[in-house]
């Protein structure tokens, strides 16, 4: 399991935080060299170079809004208008899409960066009005996406289809949270008001019902924290099914960014509902449960230095031995590592470590933090650092979808190394923001642009 690193600070991060905005910028001037407007979007790279791998459009928003958080950390306003102008001339037609469940990545990440940067008053360029209908219409948008269950409640359907609850959307509903926060409401059939509110509550809660495992003997494989990527209904009944997965090994395994999605939309939410007056009453306790049963797993069954391997059930990892109790290995010959995992996870951990600590539950929420400082300690140092400026990423051993055999495997070796992704390196640009803003007694990084209560571990 994770050896907590107790003894480390957020601004003894500072000096690995300042080198990796240092190799950060160096590798958005190149991507955009590459990679135009109107080209196909990035999504990982091969031998270094970012390159796109059709399946749906959910990483243009981390490109651009890589710029847009480079701006924030450093203060190079180059990086504020190539994610502005950018955003405004490419991100349209994700506010419309009506086949995807990835608004909240696309345009959280670029919209509503800009709407956060004008509320803290870092860009003021007139334009809020527009950031701001902008992200009402995605939080509609992505709220149509409503396959009801046979409780009478719902979920927001992903992309393969009504019968498709993704454990990933946990996250991607904050453009829901940030719509409800505007005043605004999906319109139905007679003018019906749905409230979007309640439609992130019931998507929340039946993702903690049937996405998270509880240890209670739901199945075989029923460990508590462990996650399903997928949940299958049925569309006729809307009864629940079977687990199931697209990136991870089996529906009875842990994929481990799965995991990590979970580990970090639902603190992130938590966060949101201490903002929201008329917030569901249990809604904070479903999501508080989850929180702390996903990271709790994610510190089992991590290895020492706090990066997963891709699944928890990879068939390789038999062959490593005791690999829990060292450091993972990116270079070893049977299971890769996926250190995007880690940057997203490491953010929930700092999250929900914060926000116990922020409730009088000091010593639970110490243990969350300190290990979500763990992870960045790791993360933004060597092997995973990317500082080779011919090398597009910026986070490296980084793996996409080991089932279809879409990760590079480079010469000599058997399994993805090296290599880097869109959405990893976004959020470790995320992650280092957040740990860089309270080491300089800056203001908290939410996205729904305020400063949520409470105060560090």
């Amino acid at each position: 399991m994770m050896r907590i690193d107790d003894g480390l600070q957020p601004d003894g991060l500072l000096p690995k935080i300042e080198r990796l905005w240092d190799a950060s910028a160096e590798k958005l001037d190149s991507i955009e060299k590459t990679c135009p407007p109107g080209s196909p979007s990035p999504v990982f790279t091969v031998d270094g170079r970012y390159t796109a791998r059709g399946w749906t459009e959910w990483t243009q928003g981390f490109q651009y809004g890589s710029a847009l958080l480079q701006f924030d950390a450093t203060g190079d306003r180059r990086f504020l208008e190539l994610g502005r102008e950018l955003t405004v001339q490419v991100m349209a037609s994700h506010l419309s899409h009506i086949g995807v469940h990835d608004h909240g990545f696309n345009n959280v990440s670029t919209y509503g960066n800009l709407w956060r940067l004008t509320r803290e008053g870092r860009v003021d360029d007139g334009d809020v009005n527009f950031y701001e209908l902008a992200l009402k219409i995605t939080g509609a948008v992505q709220a149509a996406r409503w396959r009801e269950t046979a409780d009478g409640t719902g979920y927001i359907y992903s992309f393969n289809g009504p019968q498709s609850l993704f454990v990933d959307t946990i996250r991607s509903c904050r453009a829901l949270a940030v719509s409800h926060q505007l005043g605004h409401v999906l319109m139905g059939e007679r003018d019906e008001q749905i409230s979007l509110l309640d439609r992130l509550a019931q998507h929340a809660t039946n993702t903690a019902r049937w996405n998270v495992f509880y240890g209670e003997g739901r199945d075989t494989y029923d460990v508590r924290g462990r996650t399903a990527h997928e949940s299958i209904f049925n569309v006729n009944d809307g009864s629940y099914r079977c687990p199931s997965t697209q990136q991870g090994y089996s529906p009875f395994s842990t994929w481990t960014r799965g995991l990590a999605w979970a580990m970090l939309g639902f603190p992130e939410q938590l966060e949101w509902l201490d903002t929201v007056e008329d917030a569901p009453e249990g809604l904070a306790g479903t999501m508080l449960e989850a929180a702390m049963a996903t990271c709790d797993f994610y510190l089992a069954h991590t290895p020492a230095d706090g990066i997963p391997y891709w699944d928890t059930g990879a068939p390789g990892l038999v062959h490593l031995g005791d690999y829990l109790d060292r450091p993972a290995d990116p270079y070893n010959a049977h299971e890769p590592v996926d250190s995007s995992a880690a940057a997203i996870g490491a953010q929930g951990l700092l999250r929900l470590g914060r926000y116990l600590a922020g409730r009088g539950r000091a010593e639970e929420g110490r243990r969350y933090w300190q290990a979500g400082l763990t992870v960045c300690d790791t993360l933004f140092g060597e092997p995973y650092l990317s500082t080779d400026g011919r090398h597009q990423g910026l986070i490296l051993h980084s793996v996409y979808h080991r089932p279809n055999g879409w990760d590079h495997v480079p010469a000599g070796q058997r399994v993805p190394n090296g290599e880097s992704s869109m959405w990893g390196d976004y959020h470790a640009r995320e992650l280092a923001l957040y740990v860089q803003r309270v080491a300089r007694d800056e203001p908290y990084y939410t996205f729904f642009g305020g400063a949520a209560p409470g105060g560090a571990a």
